[in-house]
Order: C-alpha cells, then sequence, then structure tokens
C-alpha cells in the first residue's frame, strides 16, 4: 500500500475505479475505430470511394483519438453528401422524397436509387444501391453518426481529454499516476464523474452505431448473394 493511502484510505477504491472506466472508455474507441474503417470498406468497394482507413494513436491523448475518429467521420458524410446531392439531381423530386421518406419500404427505396445509380457511379450494383438507401435515404443512420460525432467531441473537450491512452497496459498504479499527471488531484473525483457520465453516452452512441454500420454490411451480404 502506497504512503498516500494511509492519508486517504478512499486511494485503492478509487485506483480500481480509474482503471476500470478507463478501460471502458478505451473499448468503446477501439470499437468505434473498428466500426468506422468497416465502413469505409464498403464505401470504397461499392461507392467508388478512395477513403483512408484509420488507426488508433497509441501514443496519443483520448482527445487526439476521439479527433481521429471525428475526422473520418466526417470524410464518410463529405462523401455520402455528394452521393446524395447525385440523386437529388438525377431523380425525379417524388421520387428522391420517397428515399426520405420513413414509411417508404427500403426495397422500394433500393429500386428507386436502382434507377440512377449506374448513372452517378458508372456501374449499377443492387449492393450500391442498398448502401447508398441505408447511409444516404436514412435520417435514423445520419443522427446516429451525427450523435457519435457529437459525444466524442464533449470527451475530448472534458477533463479526460488530455490522457494519455497508452496508459492502459500498464499497472492500475500506473494509471493512477498517468491521470494524475494529466489533472489536478484535487480535480480527480471530478475526472471520475467526467468518465462515469461520458461513458454512458459514449456506450450508448458507440452500441448504435456499431449496429447501424453491421446493418449495412448484412444488407450488402444480403444483395450479393
Amino acid at each position: 500500500m502506497a504512503h498516500s493511502d494511509f492519508l486517504y484510505p478512499e486511494n485503492p477504491r478509487r485506483r480500481q475505479e480509474v482503471n476500470r472506466l478507463h478501460q471502458q472508455l478505451l473499448d468503446c474507441l477501439s470499437d468505434s475505430f473498428h466500426a468506422t474503417n468497416k465502413l469505409i470498406g464498403v464505401l470504397n468497394t461499392h461507392l467508388g470511394c478512395t477513403l483512408a482507413s484509420t488507426e488508433m494513436k497509441r501514443d496519443g491523448t483520448i482527445k487526439e483519438n476521439c479527433d481521429i475518429i471525428i475526422q473520418a467521420i466526417m470524410n464518410i458524410q463529405n462523401e455520402l453528401q455528394k452521393v446524395d446531392e447525385a440523386l437529388k439531381e438525377k431523380l425525379e423530386p417524388t421520387l428522391y422524397r420517397k428515399l426520405q421518406d420513413i414509411k417508404e419500404r427500403e426495397t422500394e427505396k433500393i429500386a428507386i436509387v436502382q434507377k440512377v445509380i449506374s448513372v452517378i457511379l458508372g456501374e449499377a450494383t443492387s449492393a450500391a444501391s442498398a448502401v447508398a438507401v441505408k447511409l444516404v435515404g436514412s435520417n435514423v443512420t445520419t443522427g446516429i453518426i451525427n450523435k457519435l460525432v457529437t459525444v466524442l467531441a464533449q470527451i475530448g473537450a472534458s477533463l479526460l481529454g488530455s490522457i494519455g491512452i497508452a496508459v492502459l497496459g500498464l499497472g492500475i498504479d500506473m494509471i493512477f499516476r498517468a491521470i494524475l499527471g494529466a489533472v489536478e488531484k484535487t480535480q480527480l473525483q471530478a475526472a471520475i464523474k467526467s468518465y462515469e457520465k461520458h461513458l454512458v453516452e459514449f456506450k450508448s452512441a458507440s452500441e448504435k452505431y456499431h449496429h447501424a454500420i453491421t446493418e449495412v454490411t448484412d444488407i450488402v451480404k444480403h444483395q450479393m448473394k
């Protein structure tokens, strides 16, 4: 037991709690990187994009890694915006509005996109049409992606932002010291509360994001059968 633990008997419990919360946050970050790369792979393969994959910066801070994902998502959104603008230009207004209608069946939306996708991409595949419908014609998916960006930005701007992610492989005491190095001792309790608060939102946003990307990849597999 560290000498300070005699003066601050809550320290051992706090060390355990900080370690647990830190690992959960990094798990969510890792999942977000993985899901983003899956989405990038789908867009590059089926919509002709040339997006670069993302990679966690192991020697970076939490903020730096949040920013990497945010930038990757912004690049994805720019590509999807181009597809959306092309669809709006090529489709009749009534058909384009159907793409935005949540009551319209997905199969009908895919059939609509199929009419013009070859003009936009130079080739026509049902998989490409399905990806466009899932990512461009779905306000639900757009909302999920935007929510993740918002949560990541909040985490980066919080007390947690300056904490390095490389401390994950270290012992509990080392993690604790690293976090103490990033925040004032008097802010430790606030940092723990910040972990707890942001984790709730991040877990929810990350899970929905991962689920949305899985839906996209599943529909691609179905269309390619």
